[in-house]
């Protein structure tokens, strides 16, 4: 699914934020990337979607070199890959309906096709009652799941979260979390990042832990290990 070999990423101030990162995601794995603030967890995930391209090194996803993409090519290459945000990036003049079904009119499937799946997800995240509703009319939790259910409306094979319980208090962060518990069953690969320690230690899955742009841990069932 995902390979990194000897990836390294300076920014154009001189900054260093990725160094010699080598790793190997398999196909429907749940790993959580932690690590301090200035870690590089961030550039980590964005490098994927190629938000950031690396300065050196190899990054493959489901066989393409997206460090070698052209920019024509990277919105094909993001079809397959959905990305929740903490912050939510919900349209907020449209309907929850609308906004998922946004990201489909976006790639032009057919538009037969749109209203079913759109329903399919929402029913998925348990929002299907709220289709009519706008953004503002939603709880912060709520609003995070119709961005879980934007990110995988178009089937992708990958789910990239970065902080998505980061504005969300514990008993909803749990919530989010059992929502892409649900996408990772169905076979989805999810990548998130996260300050979360109750849900990292509790919810046991694979951990990478970044520090000053390292990988200095790699475990399977890890524990968070940080004191924030």
């Amino acid at each position: 699914m995902i390979e990194m070999q000897d990836v390294w990423k300076t920014y154009p101030n001189g900054t260093v934020a990725l160094q010699g990162i080598d790793v190997h995601i398999k196909d429907g794995e749940f790993v959580y990337v932690v690590g301090p603030s200035g870690a590089g967890k961030s550039t980590f995930i964005k490098l994927m979607y190629r938000e950031e391209k690396s300065t050196k090194g190899e990054i493959v996803i489901n066989g393409s070199h997206i460090s070698r993409l052209k920019e024509r090519y990277i919105p094909h290459m993001r079809r397959k890959i959905g990305v929740v945000f903490q912050d939510f990036k919900l349209l907020p003049k449209l309907t929850v309906y609308e906004n998922v079904a946004f990201a489909m009119e976006v790639i032009e499937a057919p538009k037969k096709e749109i209203k079913p799946r759109v329903m399919e997800v929402l029913e998925l995240v348990r929002l299907k009652h709220k289709a009519r509703s706008l953004p503002d009319q939603l709880s912060g939790g709520e609003q995070q799941r119709v961005a879980i259910a934007r990110a995988i409306v178009n089937n992708p094979d990958l789910i990239i979260a970065d902080e998505p319980t980061g504005n969300l208090d514990p008993e909803t962060s749990m919530d989010i979390m059992q929502t892409l518990l649900d996408i990772n069953k169905r076979g989805t690969t999810v990548i998130m990042a996260t300050h979360n320690k109750e849900i990292v230690n509790n919810v046991r899955k694979r951990v990478i832990a970044i520090e000053a742009g390292r990988i200095v841990r790699d475990e399977q069932k890890g524990e968070y290990g940080y004191e924030d």
